[in-house]
């Protein structure tokens, strides 16, 4: 999730569905809730290594037909990103 998403149906939601939102609250918010900083500076790295990777054309566009292709070409990129 992200701060765009941090309303309280979304979280409601979320929590229900069994997963714990790592989401800051708006500093506007009458009532902020605590939240893991840790997780959300992984969360951070976790989306720009997702940024980094559609990069790759064949990533972004999802330019192989089958999940086999795709699923190999997305382990050659995570290869070429972790040689960088």
């Amino acid at each position: 999730m992200d701060r765009a998403y941090e309303g309280n149906e979304t979280r409601y939601l979320a929590q229900s569905l069994g997963f714990e939102p790592v989401v800051p609250p708006l500093q506007t918010r009458r009532d902020p809730w605590t939240y893991d900083t840790e997780a959300y500076k992984r969360r951070n790295e976790i989306e720009r290594l997702f940024g980094r990777i559609k990069r790759f054309r064949r990533v972004f566009t999802r330019y192989d037909k089958t999940d086999l292709m795709f699923s190999a070409f997305v382990t050659v990129a995570f290869i070429a990103d972790g040689l960088r």
